[in-house]
């Protein structure tokens, strides 16, 4: 693509402006934007996977699983909400959230989300987050049970988990897992997604 070119290549999109007429070029062939996380765990063996969504006490009636159920989900930060909202409605590009597992993924568009928790299906939990200084903050965010996206692919080959760290200005070392290599086959259902998307844009 020119226009990526022109910015110096996908290392600088970055940190490139989005009112730079390459960039503009660039989201007018978009179709749509994804929100993509990933999670040290296999979808498969998780407990709570294959569990049936029963009513919920704390859900008034509602479908949902026990509060502290394990099995796949797609997370969102409530710090994120605002700011995906707003830019998919600046640009007009619909905003999918897809959550990559070692040997699964699964996706939900960000109005589906919405949609969930103003209904009061899913509901906010707190998590403890750790920087790289040490420093830990406290953030809430809302775990979508994979029944309610669609799924978006299965592994052919699972990545290597390499050992890696940071050290910080004081000499700390954080050490972090770093993925490498690995394959994804998507799957017909996102495909469709997507392809009702494009449609839609015309």
């Amino acid at each position: 693509m020119n226009a990526v070119g022109n910015l110096g290549g996908i290392s600088e999109l970055p940190f490139t402006p989005e009112t730079d007429a390459n960039m503009q070029d660039i989201l007018s062939k978009a179709l749509v934007g994804i929100e993509c996380e990933n999670s040290l765990w296999k979808g498969k063996l998780m407990p709570d996977f294959g569990a049936e969504l029963k009513p919920q006490k704390r859900l008034g009636g509602k479908l949902g699983l026990k509060k502290n159920a394990v099995l796949p989900t797609i997370i969102i930060k409530e710090e994120d909400r605002e700011p995906l909202q707003s830019w998919q409605n600046a640009n007009g590009i619909p905003i999918h959230i897809w959550h990559v597992f070692f040997d699964m993924a699964f996706g939900i568009s960000i109005n589906e989300a919405e949609r969930l928790i103003l209904e009061g299906y899913i509901l906010p939990t707190e998590q403890i987050f750790q920087a790289p200084g040490g420093a830990t903050t406290r953030k809430s965010l809302y775990k979508f049970y994979y029944h309610y996206g669609y799924p978006l692919g299965d592994a052919l080959e699972e990545p290597k988990l390499v050992a890696k760290s940071i050290t910080d200005k004081n000499g700390h070392i954080l050490p972090y897992v770093h993925f490498e290599d690995g394959t994804m086959r998507i799957r017909d259902e996102a495909l469709n997604i997507l392809r009702e998307i494009r449609n839609a844009k015309g």
